[in-house]
Protein backbone atom coordinates (compact mmCIF):
# COMPACT_ATOMS: atom_id res chain seq x y z
CA UNK A 1 0.00 0.00 0.00
CA UNK A 2 2.89 2.51 1.17
CA UNK A 3 4.59 1.83 -2.61
CA UNK A 4 1.34 2.52 -4.48
CA UNK A 5 0.62 6.36 -2.31
CA UNK A 6 4.68 6.54 -3.33
CA UNK A 7 4.36 6.14 -6.80
CA UNK A 8 0.88 8.34 -6.95
CA UNK A 9 2.64 11.10 -5.15
CA UNK A 10 5.69 11.04 -7.27
CA UNK A 11 3.50 10.41 -10.61
CA UNK A 12 1.02 13.59 -9.69
CA UNK A 13 4.29 15.67 -8.71
CA UNK A 14 6.39 14.97 -11.44
CA UNK A 15 3.43 15.33 -13.69
CA UNK A 16 2.72 19.37 -12.10
CA UNK A 17 6.56 20.58 -12.56
CA UNK A 18 6.44 19.10 -16.08
CA UNK A 19 3.17 20.66 -16.87
CA UNK A 20 4.21 23.83 -15.22
CA UNK A 21 7.05 24.09 -18.00
CA UNK A 22 6.01 27.39 -19.80
CA UNK A 23 6.87 26.65 -23.09
CA UNK A 24 4.85 29.64 -24.79
CA UNK A 25 7.45 32.00 -22.75
CA UNK A 26 10.00 30.04 -23.86
CA UNK A 27 9.37 30.07 -27.30
CA UNK A 28 8.52 33.65 -27.64
CA UNK A 29 11.41 35.06 -25.70
CA UNK A 30 14.31 32.77 -27.16
CA UNK A 31 12.62 33.02 -31.04
CA UNK A 32 11.12 36.13 -31.25
CA UNK A 33 12.42 38.26 -28.36
CA UNK A 34 9.08 39.54 -26.39
CA UNK A 35 7.67 38.89 -23.38
CA UNK A 36 4.10 37.19 -24.15
CA UNK A 37 2.88 37.87 -21.08
CA UNK A 38 2.60 41.77 -22.60
CA UNK A 39 1.49 40.40 -25.69
CA UNK A 40 -2.86 40.16 -26.14
CA UNK A 41 -4.55 38.09 -23.03
CA UNK A 42 -0.88 37.54 -21.54
CA UNK A 43 -1.63 34.04 -21.29
CA UNK A 44 1.67 31.22 -22.65
CA UNK A 45 -1.13 29.15 -24.11
CA UNK A 46 -0.88 28.32 -28.22
CA UNK A 47 -4.02 30.47 -28.64
CA UNK A 48 -2.29 33.96 -27.58
CA UNK A 49 1.01 32.58 -29.26
CA UNK A 50 -1.41 32.33 -32.37
CA UNK A 51 -2.18 35.66 -32.26
CA UNK A 52 0.40 37.84 -31.40
CA UNK A 53 2.92 36.12 -33.08
CA UNK A 54 1.63 33.56 -35.82
CA UNK A 55 1.05 30.26 -36.76
CA UNK A 56 4.22 28.40 -37.19
CA UNK A 57 5.44 29.09 -33.25
CA UNK A 58 2.14 28.37 -32.02
CA UNK A 59 2.22 25.28 -33.88
CA UNK A 60 5.37 24.18 -32.02
CA UNK A 61 3.64 25.27 -28.77
CA UNK A 62 0.80 23.55 -28.57
CA UNK A 63 2.81 20.31 -29.48
CA UNK A 64 4.88 20.64 -26.81
CA UNK A 65 2.11 21.83 -24.57
CA UNK A 66 0.25 18.49 -25.80
CA UNK A 67 3.41 16.25 -25.62
CA UNK A 68 3.02 17.76 -21.62
CA UNK A 69 -0.06 16.06 -21.03
CA UNK A 70 0.72 12.60 -22.76
CA UNK A 71 4.06 12.09 -21.22
CA UNK A 72 2.71 12.90 -17.64
CA UNK A 73 -0.07 10.47 -18.16
CA UNK A 74 2.53 7.47 -19.72
CA UNK A 75 4.60 7.84 -16.88
CA UNK A 76 1.42 7.81 -14.63
CA UNK A 77 0.91 3.93 -16.63
CA UNK A 78 3.82 3.24 -16.02
CA UNK A 79 4.04 3.51 -12.43
CA UNK A 80 0.53 2.25 -11.47
CA UNK A 81 -0.54 -0.19 -14.83
CA UNK A 82 -4.36 -1.31 -14.88
CA UNK A 83 -3.16 -5.21 -14.31
CA UNK A 84 -1.68 -4.33 -10.65
CA UNK A 85 -4.58 -2.28 -9.84
CA UNK A 86 -7.09 -2.87 -12.42
CA UNK A 87 -8.45 -0.91 -15.42
CA UNK A 88 -10.74 1.61 -13.21
CA UNK A 89 -8.09 2.72 -10.82
CA UNK A 90 -5.77 2.90 -13.05
CA UNK A 91 -7.85 5.25 -15.36
CA UNK A 92 -8.23 7.25 -12.14
CA UNK A 93 -4.23 7.92 -11.60
CA UNK A 94 -4.18 8.87 -14.84
CA UNK A 95 -7.05 11.41 -14.83
CA UNK A 96 -5.35 12.87 -11.72
CA UNK A 97 -1.91 12.55 -13.27
CA UNK A 98 -2.99 14.45 -16.61
CA UNK A 99 -5.18 16.87 -14.43
CA UNK A 100 -2.29 17.58 -12.19
CA UNK A 101 -0.41 18.43 -15.59
CA UNK A 102 -3.13 21.02 -16.41
CA UNK A 103 -2.56 22.49 -12.97
CA UNK A 104 0.70 23.06 -13.76
CA UNK A 105 0.06 24.61 -16.97
CA UNK A 106 -2.35 26.69 -15.42
CA UNK A 107 -0.45 27.86 -12.56
CA UNK A 108 3.29 27.33 -13.41
CA UNK A 109 5.48 27.65 -10.63
CA UNK A 110 8.16 28.56 -12.59
CA UNK A 111 6.35 31.59 -14.07
CA UNK A 112 4.33 33.42 -11.21
CA UNK A 113 1.95 30.85 -10.87
CA UNK A 114 0.27 32.23 -14.57
CA UNK A 115 -0.10 30.10 -17.79
CA UNK A 116 -2.85 28.98 -20.10
CA UNK A 117 -5.97 27.25 -20.23
CA UNK A 118 -4.67 24.14 -20.03
CA UNK A 119 -6.88 22.17 -22.65
CA UNK A 120 -3.92 21.54 -24.75
CA UNK A 121 -2.17 19.90 -21.41
CA UNK A 122 -5.31 17.90 -21.09
CA UNK A 123 -5.57 16.78 -24.44
CA UNK A 124 -2.01 15.43 -24.21
CA UNK A 125 -3.43 13.14 -21.11
CA UNK A 126 -6.65 11.81 -23.45
CA UNK A 127 -4.07 11.01 -26.11
CA UNK A 128 -2.66 8.51 -24.19
CA UNK A 129 -5.50 7.59 -22.16
CA UNK A 130 -8.26 7.37 -24.61
CA UNK A 131 -6.93 7.54 -28.23
CA UNK A 132 -9.55 7.06 -30.30
CA UNK A 133 -11.60 9.62 -28.56
CA UNK A 134 -8.93 12.00 -28.74
CA UNK A 135 -9.19 11.03 -32.32
CA UNK A 136 -13.08 12.21 -32.59
CA UNK A 137 -12.51 15.33 -30.35
CA UNK A 138 -9.54 16.30 -32.99
CA UNK A 139 -11.75 15.97 -35.71
CA UNK A 140 -14.85 17.76 -34.21
CA UNK A 141 -12.06 20.64 -32.97
CA UNK A 142 -11.25 21.08 -36.53
CA UNK A 143 -14.52 20.86 -37.84
CA UNK A 144 -15.98 23.98 -35.22
CA UNK A 145 -12.25 25.72 -36.05
CA UNK A 146 -13.22 25.69 -39.80
CA UNK A 147 -17.32 26.64 -39.06
CA UNK A 148 -17.21 29.01 -36.58
CA UNK A 149 -13.56 30.46 -36.60
CA UNK A 150 -13.54 31.05 -32.88
CA UNK A 151 -11.24 28.70 -30.62
CA UNK A 152 -12.84 29.69 -27.41
CA UNK A 153 -15.83 28.64 -28.97
CA UNK A 154 -14.55 25.33 -30.88
CA UNK A 155 -13.11 24.39 -27.45
CA UNK A 156 -16.28 24.82 -25.32
CA UNK A 157 -18.44 22.62 -27.86
CA UNK A 158 -15.30 19.93 -27.80
CA UNK A 159 -15.61 20.13 -24.40
CA UNK A 160 -19.60 19.33 -24.50
CA UNK A 161 -19.00 16.09 -27.17
CA UNK A 162 -16.21 14.86 -24.67
CA UNK A 163 -18.98 12.63 -23.04
CA UNK A 164 -20.59 11.50 -25.71
CA UNK A 165 -17.15 10.45 -28.09
CA UNK A 166 -16.51 8.46 -24.91
CA UNK A 167 -20.02 6.70 -24.83
CA UNK A 168 -19.50 5.71 -28.35
CA UNK A 169 -16.49 4.71 -28.35
CA UNK A 170 -16.22 2.64 -25.03
CA UNK A 171 -20.25 1.62 -25.20
CA UNK A 172 -20.49 -1.73 -23.39
CA UNK A 173 -17.32 -1.18 -21.68
CA UNK A 174 -16.93 -0.69 -17.83
CA UNK A 175 -15.42 2.48 -18.02
CA UNK A 176 -17.05 4.92 -15.14
CA UNK A 177 -14.37 7.04 -14.27
CA UNK A 178 -13.53 8.03 -18.07
CA UNK A 179 -17.35 8.82 -18.22
CA UNK A 180 -16.83 10.64 -15.06
CA UNK A 181 -14.09 13.24 -15.81
CA UNK A 182 -15.28 14.13 -19.29
CA UNK A 183 -18.42 15.36 -17.21
CA UNK A 184 -16.45 16.95 -14.72
CA UNK A 185 -13.96 18.55 -17.01
CA UNK A 186 -17.31 20.63 -19.21
CA UNK A 187 -17.57 22.78 -16.36
CA UNK A 188 -13.73 23.06 -15.57
CA UNK A 189 -13.52 24.56 -19.35
CA UNK A 190 -16.58 27.26 -19.09
CA UNK A 191 -14.89 28.26 -15.65
CA UNK A 192 -11.47 28.63 -17.54
CA UNK A 193 -13.12 30.22 -20.60
CA UNK A 194 -15.20 32.72 -19.08
CA UNK A 195 -13.75 35.70 -19.76
CA UNK A 196 -13.70 34.88 -23.60
CA UNK A 197 -18.06 33.44 -23.38
CA UNK A 198 -18.28 37.33 -22.07
CA UNK A 199 -16.72 38.47 -25.47
CA UNK A 200 -18.47 35.74 -27.45
CA UNK A 201 -21.61 37.36 -26.17
CA UNK A 202 -20.84 41.04 -26.88
CA UNK A 203 -19.25 40.16 -30.03
CA UNK A 204 -15.93 40.96 -29.63
CA UNK A 205 -14.13 37.61 -29.43
CA UNK A 206 -10.85 37.37 -32.22
CA UNK A 207 -12.22 35.15 -34.91
CA UNK A 208 -9.32 33.14 -36.60
CA UNK A 209 -8.65 34.60 -40.32
CA UNK A 210 -5.29 33.90 -42.70
CA UNK A 211 -2.54 34.21 -40.72
CA UNK A 212 -3.65 35.58 -37.27
CA UNK A 213 -6.92 36.24 -35.38
CA UNK A 214 -8.78 39.52 -35.52
CA UNK A 215 -11.47 40.70 -33.02
CA UNK A 216 -15.04 41.10 -33.71
CA UNK A 217 -15.49 44.71 -32.34
CA UNK A 218 -12.82 46.58 -30.51
CA UNK A 219 -8.98 45.25 -29.34
CA UNK A 220 -8.10 41.96 -29.37
CA UNK A 221 -7.88 40.90 -25.50
CA UNK A 222 -7.84 37.39 -25.29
Amino acid sequence: MTSVVLRVAAAVAFAYFLGGIPFGAIVARHLHGVDITKLGSGNTGATNIFRSLGWRPALVVAVLDVAKGAIAAAVALLLLPASSVGVNLSDLFVIVAGASAMAGHMFSPYFRFRGGKGVATAAGAILVLMPWVFLVLLVVFVALILLVRIVSVASILTAFAFPLAILGVYQGQDRPVLFGFAVIAIPLILWSHRANIVRVLHGEEPRITMGRAVAGRGKDRT
